[in-house]
């Protein structure tokens, strides 16, 4: 009747039970307590990090309960009211028990379960005491069980009642020595390092991968609580636990083997793992890890955020296939979400439950405390990187990576303790690992606005060049084109990138032979160096024209294919751009693709392009495009249905097109099929 609950799906120490209907039969209802009951007690054989004595007593309580139902269901077929009612409270005084569990035994909460003991140890005894006022009432003398059976009944109320219900000794001390440890961090005091061995002993917390799942727990509360805006000293607390465990992800376990591919380029995955690459796990739309992944009847999977976002755009199509959707029922692909999960776990990937979330939070440290452990965090850091092993420097190297991928303060925290030169000089690395974890960790840096100028300074541009043309894997040269974007948003740099001989080169040829998110990097890239006009012609000279088109016959993916028109249409701006588009025969292909393209984005970006062509190349270019029947049609489309500045170009090319057919209808003696004028509209 109540299904087994997701731990994942329901705020921890929050306690949402379900009341029963009203109209359940006792026969079901009694059933449905068992099983209830019973797994409960199944999770006596899992670990419990804090209030052991308390779960200990909650399994005696509850096993002894089963005991009673289950000769009361043996013995009774139709019970009065008044012990259906008791049952109802039991009911939910177990579900509540089998959350309270839960959260005990929840991945990734060892810390915040440890800190909340007190709160935890509290609800047991609300709920065990809830229990024994509920048998209290019950009216055993009326029910046809053995005196045995009575007697547990008694016992259990006694023993209920007995209880104090207090954390455990062990819990509080670990807490005290916690508080004292983040103390130390906020006076900028290093702390003892065996007093936190002595805290991650306790929690049974000996890999990095385990304080990896801490912190993606720890984080995934500081969002909730930071949108919330409610219990500020509970938002400090979480920023700081989650600093604490930062650092003894960093510090701690720097002599650890991890299972990383970031960090060694090796997978020590379970037997469902092998054989999977972490680009098979990416949603096809975003190119990101997905975190909900979705599957639609077309058999393809997405990620919901992704997905979503396609179908409000106003396709209803399959995006991989094309294929029109008989229906938008988007079916959990728990199978492909729990092996994510393995893999992100295996392999230190920490995954945004949320894509594109606002991490605007993430300026600030959080607190104090959180200020602090960044702070000494960077110094050790830098120290890794400059005096370390190579191991080591690839190990500090990874750690940036990580700590950089989403928050603010963490980017500038590092940039100002100076990594970004010595990131620089582990590019050169004879080591593809710790080449590809530099780049990476720059890619992250480049997004503050200092450090492009450090990086400039320091002659990274050469060496983030090489990395482009030359990075020891593929995926070294990815994230080097991404950083050349970031780098790209100073004018002065655009024109830096675009003078570098092998810059704009190196990019094409990644479009050429790079995989799709090596071409996406790379595409945008270009896009952003062509806002300086001095780059038009070099990226022209480097053969880009061909090289898209022919993209754009091949390709299926919608995003590379937006991504190739707009890169097309600001080339085509200008004349010799228009010519190298014509030379290629662009025209009847950018026909196909306004006729048959589900994106928007795409779409707007071709009629761009078109109006471009037309405008440089001629009365030649009109007369062709007169001749195509489709076009006008897909045109007409764009004024009602696509974005603004799409139906301002359709209508542009819409009268060019009218004002070719006039010009050549008063010319000719033979009349001429006039194009409808009632669905014109001039929008300039």
């Amino acid at each position: 009747m109540i299904q087994k609950s997701n731990g994942s799906s329901r705020r921890i120490l929050t306690y949402p039970a379900i009341h029963p209907c009203d109209s359940i039969s006792p026969v079901t209802l009694l059933n449905s307590l068992i099983d209830l009951g019973r797994d409960i007690c199944s999770y006596r054989s899992k670990f419990f990090s804090s209030n052991k004595r308390n779960t200990r007593e909650t399994f005696r309580q509850i096993t002894n309960l089963l005991l009673f139902l289950q000769e009361f269901g043996n013995t009774t077929l139709d019970p009065p009211d008044s012990i259906v009612l008791s049952l109802l409270e039991f009911h939910l005084t177990f579900q509540k028990f089998r959350y309270l569990l839960e959260d005990c035994t929840r991945d990734g909460a060892r810390t915040w379960m440890l800190v909340n003991s007190d709160r935890v140890a509290n609800q047991f005894r609300i709920v065990i005491r809830g229990m024994a006022t509920g048998l209290d009432v019950f009216p055993l003398s009326t029910v046809d069980v053995s005196n045995e059976a009575k007697e547990l009944v008694e016992l259990i109320i006694w023993q209920a009642r007995k209880a104090t219900f207090e954390s455990d000794p062990e819990d509080k001390k670990a807490v005290k020595d916690l508080m004292r440890i983040l103390t130390h961090f906020e006076e900028g005091t290093a702390p003892d390092p065996v007093e936190i061995k002595r805290i991650l002993d306790h929690l049974e917390i000996h890999k990095r991968s385990n304080c990896n799942k801490e912190v993606k727990f720890l984080d995934s509360e500081v969002e909730i609580e930071f949108s919330n805006r409610e219990n500020k000293r509970e938002l400090e607390l979480l920023s700081s636990l989650m600093g604490f465990m930062s650092y003894c992800r960093c510090v701690i376990f720097d002599s650890v083997d991890f299972e990383s591919r970031h960090l060694n380029g090796q997978c020590n995955s379970s037997e469902a793992l092998k054989g999977i690459n972490g680009d098979d796990l990416n949603c096809p739309i975003s190119l990101e890890m997905m975190s909900d992944p979705v599957t639609l009847s077309t058999g393809h999977t997405y990620d919901r955020c992704s997905i979503l976002k396609w179908f409000n755009s106003g396709n209803a199509t399959c995006p991989k296939t094309g294929e029109k959707l008989t229906s938008t029922e988007l079916v959990p692909n728990l199978a492909l979400k729990g092996m994510i999960q393995q893999y992100c776990a295996e392999n230190g990937v920490l995954v945004s439950s949320r894509k594109n979330r606002d991490i605007s939070r993430t300026v600030m440290a959080g607190s104090s405390a959180g200020e602090g452990i960044l702070k000494m965090l960077a110094g050790f850091l830098v120290n890794k990187l400059v005096n370390g092993s190579v191991k080591e420097m690839n190990k500090a190297a990874f750690e940036i990576r990580v700590l950089t991928k989403t928050s603010i303060f963490n980017r500038s925290c590092l940039v100002e303790s100076g990594t970004v030169p010595h990131l620089l000089k582990l590019l050169s690395c004879k080591d593809s690992n710790t080449q590809e974890n530099s780049i990476a960790a720059l890619l992250n840096l480049s997004k503050h606005s200092k450090s492009k100028g450090v990086t400039m300074e320091n002659e990274g541009l050469d060496l983030i060049v090489h990395v482009l043309r030359k990075g020891l894997k593929i995926e070294a040269q990815q994230h080097a084109a991404a950083t050349l974007f970031y780098l790209a948003s100073v004018e002065e740099n655009r024109i830096l990138i675009g003078e570098n001989p092998e810059a704009i080169s190196g990019l094409v040829e990644l479009v050429k032979n790079g995989n799709d998110r090596c071409k996406r990097n790379a595409l945008v890239t270009i896009f952003g160096l062509l806002v300086h006009p001095g780059n038009h012609w070099r990226v022209l000279a480097a053969g880009v024209v061909p090289l898209l088109l022919n993209l754009l016959k091949d390709s299926e993916r919608e995003d590379l294919v937006t991504d190739s028109l707009a890169v097309l249409a600001i080339l085509a701006e200008k004349v010799d751009g228009t010519v190298a588009n014509l030379r290629r025969g662009a025209l009847q292909l950018l026909v196909g693709i306004l006729n048959t393209s589900t994106s928007r984005t795409g779409k707007e970006y071709c009629v761009s392009l078109l109006l471009a062509l037309c405008v440089n190349g001629g009365l030649d270019v009109v007369a062709r495009l007169v001749k195509s029947p489709s076009l006008m049609g897909s045109l007409y489309s764009q004024l009602s249905e696509g974005t603004s500045r799409a139906s301002k170009k359709a209508s542009a090319i819409i009268r060019i097109l009218h004002q070719f057919y006039e010009k050549s209808s008063s010319a000719s003696e033979t009349p001429v099929l006039r194009l409808p004028r009632e669905r014109f509209v001039h929008v300039w």
